[in-house]
């Protein structure tokens, strides 16, 4: 499918319907923006006011953008010039290049480094990432330490602890042949039934067939890089779900004490991974907040 098809895909299908839904429950006026980058057309959505620090956020994977409207309502653009990102390549308005795939942690970076020079953000930004998006987040910042004035690690996968087993067997069948009731199933399990944002659990619905590119995967961020960041510039926070299914989240912040010994990092109880975002905005806000 070329670049026009699969744009046509995406802007009139049942999944840009429940995108609308999904984006049209966040509080005020939201502006969407598309950034040229070498890797293809990145959609973001932005809100807050335009003088306000930038705060950058990276879904986790299969997520789209819309999965941070709980964290505006909570008072996210408040505070910040908001900027929620639809990664390349997975469900959401952003368009990969037909002739240059991102295919590794250098390409992530390069990818990255277009749209923060295409959003123009006034001063230093602060990263945030959930899940897949943390491990983004991450690599990012021990690569790129001058252009963050702060890093957000959200349940990061990958990062300082491996995914559990059971975890990915629960998991394949959804990744192999996703269709809604898999994953809304898998969500279902994951989140031990907690209440998520209809609106945006039919969107991961219809994202199960959606055009998407196979994900960069690979090393975990260079620890002994982000060491040096902690308690410096930028500022590093990390906050586990306590619930969370896909790895240990104590064994996690453990590691995560060791390694980056002047992070704020926590264990949120109550919450699972998946649903991080959704449920517990009001600490994340919170979390934000705090300098």
């Amino acid at each position: 499918m070329d670049q026009a098809s699969e744009r046509d895909v995406r802007g009139a299908s049942s999944f840009r319907v429940a995108y609308d839904a999904a984006l049209g429950r966040w509080p005020g006026p939201v502006e969407p923006v598309d950034l040229p980058t070498p890797y293809g057309v990145t959609h973001v959505n932005r809100c807050g006011p335009a003088g306000a620090p930038p705060l950058v956020l990276l879904p986790g994977g299969g997520a789209t953008s819309t999965v941070w409207g709980a964290c505006v309502a909570a008072g996210a653009a408040r505070t910040h010039r908001v900027h929620a990102v639809d990664l390349v390549g997975d469900p959401g308005l952003s368009v990969p290049a037909a002739d240059r795939a991102i295919r590794s942690v250098g390409d992530l970076i390069g990818w990255l480094d277009a749209v923060l020079d295409g959003l123009g953000a006034q001063g230093p930004v602060t990263l945030a990432g959930h899940s897949y998006g943390a491990w983004i987040a991450a690599h990012y910042a021990a690569l790129r330490p001058a252009r963050l004035g702060r890093l957000v690690l959200l349940d990061p996968t990958q990062v300082f602890a491996g995914l559990r087993p059971r975890y990915v067997l629960r998991a394949v069948p959804m990744l192999v042949r996703p269709t809604p009731e898999r994953v809304r199933s898998f969500l279902a399990w994951e989140t031990c039934g907690a209440a998520l944002d209809p609106a945006w659990l039919r969107l991961q619905g219809e994202g199960a067939g959606f055009p998407t590119v196979r994900p960069v995967t690979g090393p975990r961020p260079d620890l002994a890089g982000l060491a040096h960041l902690s308690g410096g510039n930028p500022e590093v926070d990390v906050l586990f779900a306590g619930l969370a299914r896909c790895h240990d989240p104590g064994r996690a912040a453990r590691a995560a004490r060791e390694v980056l010994p002047g992070a704020r990092v926590d264990v949120l109880p109550g919450v699972a991974h998946h649903g991080l975002p959704l449920t517990a905005a009001t600490e994340i806000v919170r979390r934000l907040a705090i300098r």
